[in-house]
């Protein structure tokens, strides 16, 4: 959190940099803004300045009605912190008080609930009960302005116990019932939606924090795609979803240019693409079975294309690095792409080791196809769901197609983690589990490392004893030893995960596999 004098400054330039990072509640009006709102700013003496919309909520300000402060991106601070307040946030973002309540959450989290709310409310103002019902007012809004669902059916979809704590909740934070906020939408926000109240299809704008590579983070999740669950181009994916309450398919980008092979092959940018780039958002469109799950699903799509990342501030700190200084200013907003599912990450970065990308893609490519569960309305080559952590843990070894010591340790993986002795949760304490990972047969630092990255959310990870990395630091002049890889790396803290992005991209330019692992006597022994 910012100093009050800081965040006056930044109100007063209206830098839209930092909206999500703090709100801004105005005494005289009983409103709280983003940082960013055009209305006139007020005087400093009547200001506060506030950690989180649920800290507003709780104070009794209101949302602004002009800059939406509820549809601000997310902190970055959330993804990177990695204490108890850090690994809350991201439970609550994914819907865990939702469907587990506060006694859940603090169960997850090894804590008891009257600590879990100490450490919250002094953190960011307030405890788990108001964070998930601020939450939930924004996927209400959501679903009474983007959709035709009854205001009742509305209500429970969105998270809500009850209509009426959901009715008292929207006048409170909006100053407007559901019927009068749903009234006052524009007409371009409406989509078309299923029959039932439970299901249907959203389109929606995820914000992200400006420099965003683009194409690069397309381009990872493109080169990496699973057939029968993903899909992707220069500028579009789509893949499925498996949700608390139902299955789920996501397209993020520009779609129409899924299909097309030609459009692939090319990879050119279409003038929508380029017009959503520069207006500071991605097209995503959801299609739930059950509309439940919408927060847990944007918060995922978020994760996956890490839009909420404080990239200017990554893009200082690396781009003042000799060795880095020439790919971040040709590539600044490089992200580190994360993912939907842990126990999904774990797998393909097991099935990934001493095999290359398009290698790994075919092995995940199998096992889908003979563990995965058939969607009941596939679209295109999207066709399937991941293979649950039991459905794994059961399959017969000899069935997999892999050599018996990559069956073994994929088998063992998923019986940890169907168990629950491994956890891949967002909010998972990240040393925890990569000891727990260690510990497992066939699983080394390599695997651990790649799953801390993307599944965890990791900001600080490096891999010195990778083949990309190698090849990646002698593109940048350096010597690329695993003992040297690690020496250079300790300039790029707190942000080796991105540092390791745009050494693979120096790779990659290079003309080499960006992504192999290099075999060491204390690495992995998978044949």
């Amino acid at each position: 959190m910012l100093n009050d004098d800081a965040c006056y400054r930044a109100l007063s330039s209206r830098d839209s940099r930092f909206d999500g990072w703090f709100f801004v509640a105005v005494l005289t009006t009983g409103i709280y803004c983003r940082p960013s709102c055009p209305a006139m700013t007020p005087k400093r003496a009547n200001v506060r300045f506030m950690p989180t919309a649920a800290a507003a909520q709780e104070a009794g300000f209101r949302a602004c009605k002009r800059c939406r402060p509820d549809a601000a991106p997310g902190s970055p601070e959330w993804n990177v912190r990695a204490d108890l307040v850090g690994r809350a946030m991201r439970h609550i973002g994914d819907g865990v008080v939702d469907r587990e309540g506060v006694a859940g959450l603090a169960q997850r989290l090894g804590y008891s609930e009257r600590h879990l709310h100490r450490q919250l409310v002094a953190e960011v103002g307030a405890g788990p009960l108001a964070l998930a019902r601020a939450q939930r007012s924004q996927t209400a809004r959501l679903l009474l302005e983007t959709t035709e669902i009854p205001i009742a059916s509305v209500a429970f979809a969105a998270g809500f116990a009850s209509v009426r704590q959901f009715n008292d909740t929207v006048r409170e934070v909006f100053a407007l019932t559901p019927t009068q906020l749903r009234a006052s939408r524009k007409p371009s926000t409406r989509t078309q939606t299923s029959p039932t109240p439970t299901a249907g299809t959203l389109q929606l704008r995820l914000p992200f924090r400006r420099p965003f590579a683009a194409p690069s983070t397309f381009g990872f999740l493109s080169a990496r795609a699973v057939p029968g669950i993903e899909i992707g181009a220069r500028f579009g994916y789509r893949r499925t979803l498996a949700l608390a309450h139902g299955a789920g398919i996501v397209e993020l980008g520009a779609p129409d240019v899924l299909d097309s092979a030609p459009a692939r092959a090319l990879g050119r940018a279409t003038d929508p693409a380029e017009a959503w780039l520069r207006q500071g958002w991605i097209p995503c469109q959801l299609r739930l079975s059950d509309l439940r799950d919408l927060a847990s699903a944007v918060a995922r799509c978020r994760r996956l294309l890490d839009l909420d990342a404080d990239a200017e501030a990554i893009c200082a700190a690396l781009g003042a690095d000799p060795v880095l200084a020439a790919t971040v200013a040709q590539t600044p907003g490089l992200r580190v792409p994360g993912h939907v599912d842990g126990f999904e990450l774990a797998v393909r970065a097991v099935l990934g080791q001493q095999v290359s990308v398009a290698g790994a893609r075919t092995l995940a490519g199998r096992l889908v196809s003979s563990l995965g569960e058939p969607l009941a309305a596939p679209e295109s080559t999207v066709t399937h769901l991941f293979p649950t952590p039991e459905a794994v843990a059961t399959a017969d070894p000899a069935s997999l197609s892999l050599t018996k010591a990559r069956a073994t340790a994929l088998i063992g993986l998923a019986e940890a983690v169907a168990e629950g002795s491994v956890v891949l949760d967002p909010g998972a304490d990240r040393d925890e589990t990569s000891a727990r990972m260690l510990a497992l047969p066939g699983i080394g630092k390599w695997t651990v490392n790649y799953v801390r990255m993307r599944a965890l959310g990791d900001p600080d990870v490096f891999m010195p004893t990778d083949l990309g990395v190698r090849h990646g630091l002698h593109a940048l002049g350096v010597a690329g030893d695993a003992r040297s890889a690690e020496s250079v790396s300790q300039q790029w803290r707190p942000w080796r995960s991105y540092a390791l992005q745009h050494v693979w991209a120096a790779a990659s330019a290079d003309k080499t596999n960006a992504h192999h692992q290099l075999a060491r006597p204390d690495e992995e022994k998978i044949a």
